[in-house]
């Protein structure tokens, strides 16, 4: 009897404590202040919203949910900064809470479990290991150590472009060509086969921009693997781990030379394998971390390198007068000199002006890396717990007509009247973001993307191929690993002189 009574009553008793949950869940939620939120659909939450070109997507909502939005990516909470007073309050005023990264399966993988600089939790050892990283491989002595391998691969660029004179050339490869010799040479002391090289490269990036179930639906984990992602993930990082190998064993079998010690004339993989051996550094790193570091050093630095290049010299295009400016510029500095080396760089303030234009209305990754709050905080009213996704669409700010008066329009002359630089102190322009995040190889990149440039336009008359006009020229773009172009940028370019 007791028992007939008792399945009787289960499903009533069942009903009554989901409605209990549910009730007392919705009214301590109710005293959290969050974000304006769209609404979400189940499981999925928010990744519809996302679509192919998130940063355009994430733009047209925060025009009706504001400059803070939560979304709920399948099960993650993820908040969205698009403004400039947002993007600093996370930045830096609370830097601290924001600084880690979010974990996934699949970055585990390509990454050695996150040993590197770009996805590496925040912690002691990510602190150390940024520190070296950034006082030894990427220092203003380090840097400088290789004009010499930046004006050759410059000038192998040019002799290259000369050689295809007058014919329609699709320029994106010898952009991909001239960023990987020098990142390899300053990496690892030689090229390599190129073609082969940039093919194993690509096929490891695309790996982070390919959807992970598991990363935002947890208990669907195992579509990652039926599905082959992760697979996939594994066999991209065993071939680039393959050729790291090969390329640290070389190094450590060579015969070494009595300045060891020193840094300068190194490549990177013979600093970080002496930084190893180096007592006086508080945190011990394994080959794996090395193998890490380097690979965030080919991904930031051929990469955005050679989108940043593609998209410098479509703005170029579509703009005469601006190029027409540059040239004359270049040309009164260099006073037919046979190639333009570094030093000529810092009285050419109009070229500096265009390269941060084209990085204001085209940086690489227009949503940062995303963040996570290690703590709740409190973000301008708003209540942000701990465990909350962070991504900041510094590609909507960079647009913001507050700060930039008819901001579609390519005007590098902006950049002549202000002070805005690349430390991530202006919050109204973040190309490589800001913090203790900043991308810590800015000072390599910048230097590489003026002197090619600048090499280019005074070298060098461009004409779009098939007739195509200035004003008519494409500038859609494609999102990936970074955001380069979506139709490909072909030129035909004669020399000057």
């Amino acid at each position: 009897m007791e028992t007939n009574l008792f399945f009787t009553l289960f499903p009533f008793l069942s009903l009554m404590i989901c409605v209990r949950i549910i009730w007392i869940s919705y009214f301590s939620g109710s005293k959290k202040n969050s974000p304006p939120s769209p609404p979400r659909l189940p499981i999925i939450g928010n990744l519809h919203n996302l679509g192919s070109n998130p940063h355009r997507s994430l733009e047209s909502l925060s025009q009706k949910y504001g400059p803070l939005m939560l979304l709920h990516l399948g099960s993650v909470p993820t908040l969205v900064a698009s403004s400039s007073e947002a993007a600093e309050e996370i930045m830096k005023t609370q830097d601290l809470a924001f600084a880690s990264r979010p974990n996934s399966t699949i970055l585990n993988i390509l990454l050695y479990g996150c040993r590197d600089i770009a996805f590496g939790a925040k912690g002691e050892d990510w602190r150390q290991l940024k520190s070296l990283v950034s006082s030894r491989l990427l220092s203003n002595a380090q840097v400088k150590s290789s004009q010499k391998v930046r004006e050759e691969e410059t000038n192998l660029m040019i002799s290259q472009l000369a050689e295809k004179s007058g014919s329609a050339t699709d320029i994106s490869p010898l952009f991909d060509s001239f960023a990987e010799n020098i990142m390899c040479r300053v990496t690892i002391g030689r090229t390599y086969d190129g073609v082969k090289l940039i093919n194993l490269l690509k096929r490891y990036l695309r790996m982070f921009t390919r959807l992970s179930i598991g990363s935002y639906i947890p208990w669907l984990s195992w579509v990652d693997r039926v599905s082959g992602l992760l697979g996939e993930a594994e066999e991209a990082t065993k071939k680039l781990d393959e050729f790291l190998e090969d390329a640290i064993e070389e190094h450590v079998n060579k015969e070494k030379g009595k300045d060891d010690e020193r840094s300068e004339g190194q490549d990177y993989i013979d600093i970080l394998l002496n930084a190893q051996k180096d007592e006086k550094i508080p945190f011990i790193f394994h080959r794996d971390t090395i193998k890490a570091v380097i690979m965030d050093v080919f991904g930031g630095g051929i990469e955005n390198t050679s989108t940043n290049l593609e998209w410098v010299l479509s703005e170029l295009l579509r703009n005469p007068r601006v190029m027409k400016k540059l040239q004359e510029e270049v040309a009164k500095v260099t006073q037919r000199k046979s190639m333009i080396v570094e030093e000529d760089l810092e009285n050419m303030p109009y070229l500096k002006a265009v390269v941060k234009e084209t990085l204001r209305l085209h940086p690489p990754v227009p949503l940062l890396l995303p963040r996570i709050a290690t703590k709740d905080v409190k973000l301008m009213g708003y209540d942000i717990p701990s465990g909350t996704q962070v991504l900041i669409n510094i590609w909507k700010i960079g647009r913001d007509s507050r700060f930039w008066e008819e901001p579609e329009e390519f005007r590098p002359e902006r950049f002549l009247t202000n002070s805005i630089n690349y430390k991530g102190q202006h919050f109204e322009w973040l190309p490589f973001g800001a913090g203790r995040r900043i991308c810590p190889g800015v000072q390599l990149s910048v230097v590489i993307i003026e002197l090619a440039i600048a090499n280019i336009v005074y070298k060098f008359d461009f004409a779009l191929a098939n007739g195509v006009k200035h004003e008519d020229l494409d500038m859609s773009d494609k999102y990936g690993i970074t955001v380069h172009r979506k139709i490909p940028l072909i030129v035909s370019a004669t020399p000057r002189f």
